[in-house]
């Protein structure tokens, strides 16, 4: 019996060993001039640590923060392993993951697609190129997801959005907005501008892959179907999504899964 416990011991010493790590890094945004941080959970590597790996970058909603993702979903480590992926979550305050066009000080596009991928790709296995790049994240995450994959389509490959804000204007009085985008009398420009509904429309010589997840419940569910039709239209390949849920972690937790399946079968079918 004494043998049978000592090698049960060894063995969940063995699996422990073996289970993702979950950094917390502060990362230099020399266009904020301050140091934010970010959680990097980086997979096992069994066999050959030289290997470069994909990543996924991921984003919390309005009144999160950096370790928002892993401390609600730790099976984020389980999905880095199964997956080999990397997964980054940077702190995005609450700036909706744009540059502000009023507030010099919220420069969170700069940071989330340069400065960010800048530290990861030069402290970590990180592949360097678009094909091994994804961006996702949730509500404010998920307007940020989409925003930056298709303004910086030439970085990220692909992006997503669960139960994302994706067109901001219906909101005018929420979250803060009009602090980050002006009021909507003098300003209306930037609340075009800013919505996901248009950055859409822009020209791409190459689009991202793109996956859109929201809950039929969801406050944002209106908006995200008006996106879904507009792509239609626009002969815009995408996955779309919508299911029972509502704007909550049940939903998120769910959905993370089947996102991060979806970039995995993205980043293998570009033979990274």
């Amino acid at each position: 019996m004494r043998y049978i416990i000592s090698a049960i011991l060894l063995l969940t010493a063995f699996l422990k060993t073996e289970a993702a790590t979950v950094d917390t890094v502060s990362i230099y945004s020399k266009a904020m001039q301050k140091e934010i941080k970010c959680v990097v959970i980086k997979p096992t590597l069994v066999q050959d640590e030289t290997i470069s790996l994909p990543v996924v970058y991921l984003l919390h909603g309005y009144g999160g923060w950096y370790s928002n993702w892993i401390i609600r979903v730790p099976e984020l480590k389980d999905y880095a392993d199964q997956y080999k992926m990397m997964i980054v979550c940077p702190d995005g305050a609450n700036s909706w993951y744009f540059d502000s066009p009023i507030d010099s000080s919220f420069r969170y596009e700069t940071y989330v697609s340069k400065e960010v991928p800048e530290y990861i790709e030069s402290h970590y296995p990180a592949i360097k190129n678009r094909n091994g790049r994804a961006i996702t994240g949730l509500s404010m995450g998920g307007h940020g997801g989409l925003f930056l994959g298709f303004r910086h389509a030439d970085f990220y490959g692909a992006c997503g959005s669960i139960s994302g804000g994706v067109d901001i204007r219906p909101f005018k009085k929420n979250w803060e907005l009009n602090q980050k985008l002006g009021d909507t009398l003098n300003y209306w420009d930037n609340w075009n501008k800013y919505s996901v509904i248009n950055v859409i429309e822009a020209p791409l010589k190459e689009k991202p892959v793109v996956i859109i997840d929201c809950g039929t419940e969801d406050f944002f569910h209106t908006v995200n179907r008006s996106l879904h039709e507009k792509m239609l239209e626009l002969k815009i390949p995408h996955d779309y999504i919508e299911r029972p849920g509502a704007h909550n972690w049940d939903y998120w937790k769910n959905s993370i899964q089947y996102q991060l399946l979806f970039f995995s079968n993205y980043f293998k079918s570009m033979k990274i």
